[in-house]
């Protein structure tokens, strides 16, 4: 990962671990994930995320792009697995407070 910010470089090690509810580390307390036209709120709304929407294939990831700046990265990965289309590049774009921990994250389709 080509990113500086431990919290962005943790998330994908914990996502693309066998136990992803170890990714809840990287919010903040008070976080959002935008993922799929869904909203996640709080701590507790983004587990259920992670061990439900974001746990329901089998995936790999592979990364094409990353920027950062101070308080953000911009990260495109290759998300390939046994989920319909079967492959399928992903923007993540973090917000990150002064403790390095994610405040938001907005998963889309890249148009890279």
């Amino acid at each position: 990962m080509s990113t500086k910010q431990r919290s962005v470089v943790d998330y994908f090690a914990f996502i693309n671990s066998d136990d992803k509810s170890k990714t809840i580390q990287v919010f903040a307390s008070d976080a959002e994930v935008l993922d799929d036209g869904h909203t996640y709120r709080g701590r507790t709304e983004i587990l259920r995320w992670l061990m439900g929407a974001a746990s329901e294939y089998n995936t790999t990831s592979t990364e094409l792009s990353a920027t950062t700046t101070p308080n953000a990265a911009s990260v495109t990965v290759r998300l390939e697995g046994d989920f319909p289309g079967g492959r399928v590049d992903l923007q993540h774009d973090f917000s990150l407070n002064t403790e390095d921990k994610v405040t938001r994250l907005t998963i889309s389709v890249s148009d890279r």
